[in-house]
């Protein structure tokens, strides 16, 4: 249960900031994506913007057009009606999302930055196993690819996707960021950081463990893979990833489809309540596995 309570937020003369809890949870997560879809849907004159956050949300307006007061009341009536999450139904996709772990491009960063790290004696996925209570690394990747994640927003660079785990709260994966950012990281890399796993998708500097790279990209500026057309970036909030183990030899494979400019997503249309995630994570990422795979 979240006791926290909701701070509306000025921000200079053209934003509000709407911070909903101080830590990230599913429940949470919800509820913003249902107010902000909700805004959305509403179409304010003078809202110019809404960017949903993983426990927050920011909303630009045009003060000539709307007064702040006037939308933060429109806020938190939008807050009061999705409380309970009864009535929101998300509209979303599984998407298989295939990882080559500990591949050879990563790995070489990985090394190049050892001096940055908590622990440089070992790689970011052996500390990362080891400090989550996993005997191997081959454990530990069964933990993360044994159940789907849900992309809780879009940030930090375009068209990165964080994303949260769909297990019960005693079984979340976390690992700190870098003690020092690296200046370096491969596009592409499928890192974690917090409670959140991430595809980079250009190169760049970054703090996040890296454990592998995607065989697929989540932005693509050029727009030619068919999963493109519609935006550059591939993510959307409400997505529900499966992040795969693949060998290299199936990686190569699909690289070579991106680069001729055929490959598609295995993805599936997809709609839930909120409520079906929070009773039972663990039923419904099985379900999201089955139907991804199976149906």
């Amino acid at each position: 249960m979240n006791d926290f309570i909701t701070r509306y937020s000025y921000g200079g003369d053209e934003f509000i900031f709407v911070e909903m809890s101080e830590d990230m949870n599913l429940e949470v997560n919800f509820q913003a994506m249902a107010i902000t879809e909700k805004l959305k849907k509403k179409n304010i004159p003078g809202v110019l913007d809404i960017c949903p956050s993983n426990a927050s949300y920011m909303v630009r307006y045009n003060p000539d057009e709307l007064a702040a007061d006037d939308l933060i009341n429109e806020l938190k009536q939008l807050e009061s009606s999705v409380e309970n999450l009864d009535d929101v139904v998300i509209n979303s996709r599984l998407v298989d999302v295939p990882v080559l772990f500990e591949d050879p491009w990563t790995h070489e960063a990985v090394m190049q930055f050892r001096d940055r790290h908590q622990d440089p004696e070992s790689t970011d996925i052996e500390y990362a196993a080891r400090i989550n209570g996993y005997d191997s690394k081959e454990e530990f990747i069964e933990a993360i690819t044994g159940s789907p994640f849900l992309v809780s927003m879009i940030g930090f660079v375009p068209g990165l996707p964080f994303c949260f785990q769909i297990v019960p709260r005693e079984k979340q994966i976390e690992v700190p960021k870098y003690v020092r950012p690296r200046t370096f990281t491969p596009e592409r890399c499928f890192g974690f950081g917090g409670g959140f796993s991430v595809v980079y998708p250009v190169q760049g500097a970054g703090g996040y463990q890296m454990f592998g790279i995607s065989a697929t990209p989540v932005f693509d500026k050029e727009q030619k893979l068919p999963d493109f057309q519609e935006s550059m970036v591939f993510p959307r909030q409400g997505d529900i990833f499966r992040y795969r183990s693949v060998s290299r030899e199936e990686y190569d494979a699909i690289r070579e489809q991106v680069e001729a400019g055929t490959f598609e997503y295995r993805k599936k249309e997809f709609q839930f309540k909120p409520d079906d995630v929070l009773k039972d994570p663990d039923a419904f990422s099985q379900e999201v596995l089955r139907r991804l795979y199976n149906d």
